[in-house]
């Protein structure tokens, strides 16, 4: 049996890059391979800024082109402490974590 395979998008300031390193590495750790590419992935982990308008809208198109090439989308990062605006703009976001 293969290994579950993840997609990773990180976005936003250096705390994020900090934040998806270890999750990466936990990931890693746990028997997952990282996948460079969406559609070759069980799952994609978006890991959101939501400091700026413009930062939350990139996030936010991030994660509309996860769903898209793929389906299963986890949503971490700052967008998860909103918690009303995913749902709104994106419900079909399999779980939502916050920083």
């Amino acid at each position: 049996m293969s290994a579950p395979r993840v997609s990773f998008v990180s976005l936003g300031c250096p705390k994020a890059l900090v934040d998806s390193e270890r999750i990466i590495t936990r990931l890693r750790a746990e028997g997952y391979e990282i996948a460079r590419k969406h559609d070759g992935a069980d799952l994609v982990v978006v890991n959101t800024c939501g400091f700026l308008d413009s930062a939350r809208d990139e996030s936010l198109d991030a994660i509309g082109s996860a769903l898209s090439e793929n389906g299963r989308v986890i949503v971490t990062g700052c967008l998860g402490a909103e918690p009303r605006l995913l749902p709104e703009k994106h419900p079909n976001v399999l779980e939502t974590n916050e920083p």
